[in-house]
């Protein structure tokens, strides 16, 4: 078993529009925290005392209500002796009854948390479950994906078309769960039942499929690895279904392909989704194998843009390069983003996922480095340096990308841009390809693979793998809301001869990093601190002093 809404305001129309894309439902930094953050941010004893092992959730869907009603039975293991747990669920969302064993139990609301009294005391490693039965109307996106909730829209031959998007809003607007993220069921089941004209298509495989007697259909999707509350999802609609599959240089069956979009799309779909291949093998070669093999790998379309609900990812691109047509990349790439990234978050936040959102740019800041890897394989380094740079002008670098732990608090949105190129930067620093990606594949395909983890995980493994003192890099580009700064001045020392004198003003303690240069053309490199440095240099005249900005994410102040 696993342990484990971005309004971010930034000041330029330009950074606006750039942080609006990359803001999956994320409120940014909090100044003050409340009671409500604590109860969905915190593990306290009502949480820790049981893991969750498997979820059943039921659900029925009436569109012309918009309404859900139904179950979810959570099986769960006892880790200390309990009487009391805590779930989540939205108080717009009805409790009808909570049942153990069909008894019975009393419970208590406060706010969105729900405070269950067991009829007798639980014991360690006692495994059990109980059901909770609920209705009523969920929360209505009004921008889905950047705000959670559900989607009632029409397709384009006005059948109805229902979807569900919920990351950073918490899943518990829709399902009673234990809304938090270090602990993961082991496996899942996803029942909704829904107008006998529509298909549902959830996470995992699909387990069965029935039309009832009363104009309903009821279908049933399993899930076989772990998963997060967010990545639960529910898409409804007139979807027909084409399938491929992959062939991997690791795994002796074929990874199955499934494809669900809207009739009138097919056969464009059909064409379009042919980029999935050489991302899966590109992903392959440097992340691992896909991580959810049995379950297969799965493109969704939806009424939005897109999110990356795991095995089941949503598209809605509309089969155009770039972000929604725009050319996303900077430098003129015309990739389609939405398949690229959010795919990328199987590895990256659906395999490795944080313990707590305060972590989330692990998912985001690993995912958005991936596409340069895509980059990189496809159509080469300089454009993928190039890709990488053209991120820089939409970091706004205001507040840290990482949150606080335990109220439910993430980073800035700079998480996908400035997280990215730190990694590229780190990269550098390591100057060892061979090293960098191997650690990269590793720490994806093997240390972490199906792991929720956090700060530290991250930084002693890549320490121990490099055998460098990395904390104080991560700690500034992490922890501090500005890059690091190399100042600099040129003095004579005599007639033939100058000094350069240098320093990194940083605010992580202890900060150290290699930075690169040039003099009159001659490259060459020299580690600074916060403390003053300096080298000689036997020339009479510096012509041109360059520090190469290109593969390190760093400012320079000359004085």
């Amino acid at each position: 078993m696993r342990k484990g809404s971005l309004k971010y305001a930034l000041l330029l129309t330009f950074i606006m529009f750039y942080g609006c894309i990359y803001s999956q439902l994320l409120d940014g930094e909090k100044v003050a925290f409340t009671h409500d953050d604590s109860l969905r941010g915190g593990l306290r004893p009502e949480r820790t005392c049981y893991d969750v092992t498997f979820y059943d959730l039921n659900v029925k869907v009436d569109i012309a209500s918009k309404s859900i009603s139904g179950y979810n039975t959570l099986y769960f293991t006892a880790n200390t002796p309990f009487d009391r747990l805590q779930i989540d669920l939205f108080q717009n969302m009805i409790i009808d009854k909570i049942e153990h064993n069909e008894i019975p139990l009393l419970y208590e609301r406060d706010g969105n948390a729900v405070f269950i009294a067991m009829d007798r005391t639980i014991k360690p490693k006692e495994k059990d479950k109980i059901r909770v039965v609920y209705h009523g109307v969920p929360n209505q996106a009004k921008r889905a994906p950047w705000d959670g909730g559900f989607v009632w829209a029409k397709d384009d031959e006005n059948k109805d078309w229902v979807a569900v998007a919920c990351e950073g809003t918490g899943a518990s607007l829709w399902w009673p769960c234990k809304d938090e993220l270090s602990d993961e069921p082991d496996s899942m089941k996803i029942t909704c039942t829904y107008p006998v004209d529509l298909f549902f298509v959830g996470n995992g495989s699909l387990l069965s499929d029935s039309k009832n007697t009363d104009a309903t259909r009821t279908t049933t999707w399993k899930v076989s690895y772990p998963i997060n509350n967010y990545n639960v999802t529910l898409n409804i609609g007139n979807y027909v279904h084409f399938s491929d599959s992959y062939t991997s240089n690791e795994i002796s069956t074929d990874l199955s392909l499934d494809y669900y979009v809207m009739p009138y799309n097919l056969e464009q779909a059909k064409k379009h989704f042919k980029q999935v291949k050489p991302m899966m093998a590109c992903y392959e070669k440097y992340f691992g194998p896909y991580p959810f093999w049995n379950d297969g790998y799965a493109l969704v379309e939806t009424p939005y843009l897109g999110m990356e609900h795991q095995g089941a990812i949503a598209y809605g691109n509309k089969y155009k390069t770039g972000y929604n047509g725009r050319d996303f990349s900077g430098i003129g790439l015309d990739f389609d983003y939405i398949i690229i990234h959010e795919s990328g978050h199987e590895w990256w936040g659906n395999s490795v996922s944080c313990k707590d959102i305060a972590d989330l740019w692990i998912h985001e800041g690993f995912c958005t480095y991936a596409e340069s890897i895509y980059v990189e394989e496809l159509f080469g380094k300089k454009k993928a340096q190039d890709y990488i740079n053209a991120k820089k002008k939409s970091v706004a670098n205001k507040a840290p990308i990482q949150g606080k732990y335990g109220v439910n608090s993430e980073g800035a949105g700079d998480m996908y841009n400035k997280s990215c190129l730190f990694l590229n930067t780190l990269r550098t620093f390591i100057n060892n390809d061979s090293l960098w990606f191997g650690m990269i594949h590793d720490f994806s395909a093997k240390t972490f693979k199906t792991k929720n983890i956090d700060y530290n995980d991250v930084v002693r493994y890549f320490e121990t793998k490099s055998r460098k003192s990395l904390r104080p890099l991560f700690d500034q580009y992490l922890k501090q809301a500005e890059i690091p700064t190399l100042v600099y001045k040129i003095e004579d020392k005599n007639k033939f001869m100058k000094t350069i004198y240098y320093k990194w003003k940083a605010d992580a303690p202890n900060f150290q990093m290699r930075f690169y240069y040039s003099i009159n053309g001659k490259n060459d490199y020299a580690t600074a601190s916060t403390n003053w440095s300096s080298f000689d240099v036997r020339v009479r005249k510096v012509k041109k002093f360059v520090v190469n900005e290109e593969k390190m994410y760093i400012n320079i102040q000359k004085i």
